[in-house]
């Protein structure tokens, strides 16, 4: 196999518009038929249908013995839309231009899934030197959402009794990276701010109570909570934002121009530095909201949690970090500014994580995004050599 295998299956890949949020049947049955002929054990889990969205699944998959010290490789299978955005080909069809293959996810992450789909053929090839350690396979769904789909994943791999305890060395989320590993990254919890007031005709404004005057007030509570926690935190120089921050991304509020607003709500979110826990952030602003509603003379402001996943702060010397520098050709690890799938499956399934993988964050989730085939050429060296550990 070589890299143009990887590009062949990248392109059939790509070629499934699998945005997140949406039905994936398709492409997840792709990725089982190509696993079950790479004679891989297969389990295909169906996600949380509770949002009244069904038809979304992930994958685990074993190739090899079951035996502890395995290898865990992740990956999810969505990527983000593309409405909007000014494609100069196709970002549904994989295109070459010299050394660059563009097309949507070919970056955020469906090259390193090619290339994990590429090293379960290499492993189950017949006559290839059988492995005496397992290879398992994690492909999620709507990771993209929020790590949504990974959640029902490690619900089924913890239920399945041929999975079960996986004693495994340790899981390689391959998120893009550069090849380079990364030990750390945030935690994230998004949540909503709804401010409830009283509607009255404009005409008297103050017979009302303004949900956007107390949604007002929160704005600014967010700022000073940021400036609070610069402040007081424990600095973590790794990241280029060394604390944890907090901002609004969204807003909505108003029915008409001559309505005092009833309701607004603002959407916002918490960054959060390793081993930082958001409670006491979120009581800073309940206070917050008490006072708001305290100098209106009324109305209520409540907080929800609507999503959140762990940050991560691996171990430098665990033993699958040890092995991904080794194969990665590196003796520094690093971190990086984005969030991903690997906090949840180590807190859960109790795995020493890294995040490696080929491919740039800086040019996921925009237009013409793109890998190269000597980043997929990287990728495939490095997988090789986590095979060849498996066999020995």
């Amino acid at each position: 196999m070589s890299v143009s295998e990887i590009e062949n299956i990248l392109s059939s890949l790509v070629g499934f518009p699998s945005v997140c949020g949406l039905p994936n049947g398709d492409i997840i049955d792709w990725i089982e038929a190509h696993l079950l002929a790479s004679g891989a054990r297969v389990r295909c889990i169906p996600g949380d249908t509770s949002n009244g969205v069904p038809g979304r699944y992930s994958l685990f998959a074993r190739i090899g013995p079951k035996a502890a010290g395995g290898i865990v490789l992740s990956a999810h299978a969505d990527v983000v839309p593309v409405t909007g955005q000014n494609w100069s080909s196709d970002p549904f069809v994989l295109t070459r231009h010299e050394d660059r293959l563009y097309g949507r996810g070919s970056s955020d992450m469906k090259g390193f899934l090619a290339c994990m789909l590429n090293l379960a053929r290499k492993a189950g090839a017949e006559g290839a030197t059988p492995l005496k350690r397992p290879l398992y396979l994690a492909i999620s769904h709507d990771e993209e959402l929020g790590c949504l789909g990974v959640r029902s994943l490690i619900a089924g791999i913890r239920e399945d009794g041929e999975f079960g305890n996986l004693g495994a060395l340790g899981c390689i989320v391959g998120e893009p990276t550069g090849m380079q590993v990364a030990l750390a990254h945030k935690g994230k919890i998004a949540f909503e701010i709804i401010c409830h007031g009283q509607a009255a005709h404009s005409a008297n404004p103050f017979l009302g109570k303004s949900a956007i005057t107390l949604a007002g007030d929160m704005v600014a509570a967010l700022s000073r909570l940021q400036e609070h926690i610069r402040r007081t935190e424990r600095h973590d120089t790794r990241f280029g934002v060394p604390f944890s921050t907090v901002q609004a991304g969204l807003i909505s509020g108003g029915a008409a121009l001559n309505i005092v607003p009833d309701l607004c709500t603002i959407t916002a979110e918490l960054r959060l530095l390793p081993g930082y826990e958001g409670a006491p952030y979120l009581e800073w602003l309940e206070n917050a909201a008490f006072h708001a509603t305290e100098k209106l003379g009324g109305g209520k402001i409540e907080l929800r949690i609507t999503n959140a996943y762990p940050g991560l702060n691996a171990s430098a010397s665990s033993d699958i970090c040890s092995l991904a520098l080794h194969e990665a050709g590196q003796n520094q690890v690093g971190v990086i500014d984005f969030g991903t799938e690997a906090g949840l499956l180590g807190e859960q399934l109790g795995l020493d994580c890294i995040v490696c993988g080929p491919g740039s964050i800086a040019r996921a989730h925009k237009a013409d995004e793109y890998i190269t085939l000597p980043e997929l050429a990287d990728a495939e060296r490095f997988l090789d050599g986590v095979l060849d550990h498996l066999r020995r």
